[in-house]
């Protein structure tokens, strides 16, 4: 089966500004990249707002496309550098939608209106027509590569603009570029918070791009500009904090095609990887290339069903899962992290890691399809941790930690890929690090240590951070991961230690309310008015955060009330509408919320995670440019969709148990990787349905590998030894499977 024909980049494209209202958007792009690439050349509607990836699909007109930018996140986003446009004649020398730049002469400015019905995007290719210039605008690309080919109507003038000084969420800073002939330029971009970027500024990310652009057709002439006006006839190089060029072409008549080679490390990194690319000026052989890369990446998994919704929102999900963490390594392996350029053999360098997002579905997801990918993020968290002697990124993009959310998700990440046996790397050193993060360290290998858990000594002595109830239960679940971690990695004690911690969570249940809450200093709790005041919680309520114990979820019924503990659930599912971009109660839009569909399966109540699984599969996922109901995140809310239409999910990072829920697709089929797999039964891991699970939504009962099971779980180490897991489902809930919950889960 053709598979990568089933991805549609449309979805989820919404930013703010919205054209419907309440709705945050998913925040992606509709652009061309390749599974992991370094490049992703995608259409600009605007600078400006919190349009994460610099693409809104509300708004009604384009002013460039640019190489690089995030898929799914808020703050504002960053990237979105070497923004080119092709335009027709005379035109003002600002895009006229940068809202970080205003005019100072223009009034319309470059931008072109567009029409969606003339828009098309598919897996590793974009076009549009712009209706201004009568241009057909193509984008493709390779990993470390990309084109951008332009079709001028008859007897236009036709020109080209380079915009250097473009970046998401602000401007760049300064910009050196050399015109080397009449058909290549080349030069760098410098982006520091002065100018923006990732929260406006705040996250404190900066970083050097350097590029190589080659025309496929040589320019009559090349002409550099700043703060809309024209530098001096001849200048061949320019410096400025906000620079263009104009290259005019006259009159065409076959395509112009731009190649860019990027690079985060130096100039001569950039020209390598766009000599590394085999496609030349062949546009068309770059998409083909792209298309077959996402068939290839696809085939991770292969599902057979017939409703065609299901299948377009499944391999898009697996599409968005596969876009990050991304390549930061140049092509001979040398990458640049804190203004040292480094270079490894071993693995992959890989960036943007959005810890707190990714760790509870995307991960998990990954190392059952793409374990390499997981072992080259943990190299890349440990190496820039080793530079810096700290934790490991939070939030990483190029290296550098932005401090977004909260917790220490680089423990939790290391240490579920060290307890599933993925360790291609130092991993004393891993461990070390880990566990001076979890302690608070000052020092380790007598050098300061820089952890970023706060108010560490309170969080030491009395297992809770004062005021914020989502760092504590956040800090608490990574300190579980940390003691399973432990104890695989021999160490009895610290296991202990570390669990002894984490089972200290009832100290945050406040009895009166019913519910956590926040601690002052003083260990008493905070005034809330109710279960839905947000006192101490981040991106979330009283009532989301209080279901966050994920590795003790027994424990923490028997704290509510087991009784009342179903109550609540139901009633959390109950009100919530999956759809919207927020919820009070179960909201699918933000992470807190996450996995707690199969909370049911831990509470002898399997058929009731069948239930809500599939409300959320069906009614938070959608097509079309609204399809997702909050900001994507980076892979985490696809990867959700994915691992539950397989019919699992692992509900606590760090445990090898993944929790069943009912399968999308009548049968679905998970290549292994015998090099971090056992694959000791079979190299593939099917999952069967006797019936049609559209139809018959609930479980009755669950063979894997002939032998039937009736506990609501599998174990990573029975998945990814290969074979086939059966489900016979039924039209009524069958109150009978999933009983055998082991004691040890409480």
């Amino acid at each position: 089966m053709e598979k990568a024909k089933y991805i549609d980049p449309i979805i989820g494209t919404v930013g703010d500004e919205q054209a419907e209202s309440f709705h945050g958007g998913g925040k992606t792009y509709p652009g061309a990249c390749v599974p992991g690439g370094m490049l992703q050349m995608s259409p600009d509607t605007v600078t400006g707002g919190d349009n994460g990836t610099g693409y809104n699909y509300c708004h009604s007109s384009i002013e460039g496309f640019s190489v690089n930018r995030m898929s799914g996140i808020g703050w504002y986003g960053d990237l979105g550098n070497l923004q080119i446009m092709p335009v027709t004649g005379e035109t003002d020398l600002r895009s006229g939608s940068n809202e970080e730049i205003p005019f100072k002469k223009g009034k319309t400015g470059w931008k072109s209106p567009f029409s969606h019905e003339n828009e098309c995007a598919r897996a590793g290719y974009y076009s549009v027509y712009l209706d201004r210039y009568g241009v057909l605008a193509e984008a493709t690309a390779a990993i470390r590569s990309g084109m951008l080919r332009f079709t001028y109507p008859e007897k236009s003038d036709a020109r080209i603009i380079f915009n250097f000084s473009r970046r998401i969420g602000g401007r760049a800073d300064f910009e050196k570029v050399r015109i080397v002939n009449d058909r290549r330029i080349e030069g760098s971009i410098k982006c520091t918070p002065a100018g923006g970027g990732l929260g406006r500024g705040d996250a404190g990310i900066s970083y050097n791009l350097y590029f190589v652009c080659e025309l496929s057709v040589p320019a009559k002439q090349m002409r550099f500009f700043s703060n809309e006006t024209f530098v001096p006839v001849g200048t061949d190089y320019f410096e400025n904090e906000d620079a263009g060029l104009l290259a005019c072409f006259g009159e065409m008549t076959d395509p112009i095609t731009v190649t860019c080679g990027i690079s985060y490390t130096d100039l001569d990194g950039a020209r390598k990887n766009l000599a590394a690319s085999p496609y030349g000026f062949d546009f068309d052989a770059m998409a083909k290339g792209a298309f077959n890369e996402w068939e290839k990446a696809l085939e991770a998994i292969e599902v057979e069903g017939t409703d065609e919704t299901d299948l377009k929102l499944f391999y898009t999900c697996l599409y968005h899962v596969l876009l990050d963490p991304r390549v930061l390594a140049d092509t001979d392996g040398r990458f640049a992290l804190f203004d040292e350029v480094t270079e490894v053999k071993d693995y992959t360098h890989r960036t943007v890691f959005s810890g707190w997002d990714v760790y509870r579905s995307e991960f998990p997801l990954l190392t059952i399809i793409s374990p390499e990918t997981v072992n080259d993020t943990v190299c890349s968290l440990l190496k820039i941790a080793q530079i810096k002697n700290s934790s490991f990124p939070k939030w990483e993009i190029l290296g550098l930690d932005s401090g977004s959310m909260v917790g220490d998700p680089g423990v939790i990440v290391v240490a579920d890929a060290y307890v599933k046996g993925i360790r291609n790397y130092d991993a004393a050193s891993a461990y070390e690090i880990s566990k001076a993060s979890s302690l608070s360290a000052n020092y380790l290998n007598r050098r300061p240590f820089r952890s970023i858990r706060p108010d560490c000594e309170q969080y030491k002595q009395d297992a809770f951070v004062p005021e914020r109830l989502s760092n504590t239960l956040e800090f608490l679940a990574a300190d579980y991961a940390m003691s399973k971690f432990a104890k695989a990695f021999g160490e009895a004690e610290d296991a202990e230690y570390f669990m002894c911690r984490a089972m200290r969570y009832g100290e945050n249940f406040n009895a009166r309310k019913g519910f956590m809450a926040p601690r002052k200093k003083n260990g008493k709790f905070m005034r809330i008015k109710d279960e839905y005041d947000d006192e101490g919680c981040v991106e979330s309520n009283i009532f989301q955060q209080s279901w966050f114990v994920p590795y003790d979820v027994k424990g923490l019924s028997r704290l509510f009330g087991e009784e009342r503990t179903v109550e609540l659930l139901e009633r959390f599912f109950e009100k919530a509408d999956f759809s919207k971009l927020w919820n009070e109660d179960y909201n699918h839009s933000n992470e807190p919320c996450h996995n707690v569909t199969h909370y049911f399966d831990l509470l002898g109540l399997a058929h009731r995670t069948q239930y809500w699984t599939r409300r959320v599969q069906k009614e938070a996922y959608r097509t079309g440019p609204f399809g997702f109901c909050g900001n994507e995140d980076v892979g985490q809310l696809s990867a959700w969709y994915v691992l539950s239409a397989l019919g699992f999910a692992q509900v606590c990072a760090g445990n090898e148990e993944y929790f069943v829920n009912t399968p999308l697709f009548r049968k679905a089929t998970v290549r292994l990787d015998g090099k971090y797999h056992s694959c000791s039964v079979s190299e593939k891991f099917t999952v069967e349905c006797d019936k049609d699970p559209l139809e018959y939504p609930y479980v009755s009962s669950m063979k894997l590998n002939g032998k039937e099971l009736n506990r609501p779980y599998l174990t990573y180490n029975e998945i990814t030894a290969g074979g086939i897991l059966r489900f016979e489902l039924s039209k009524e809930p069958c109150s009978d499977f999933g009983k055998d919950i082991p004691e040890s889960f409480a």
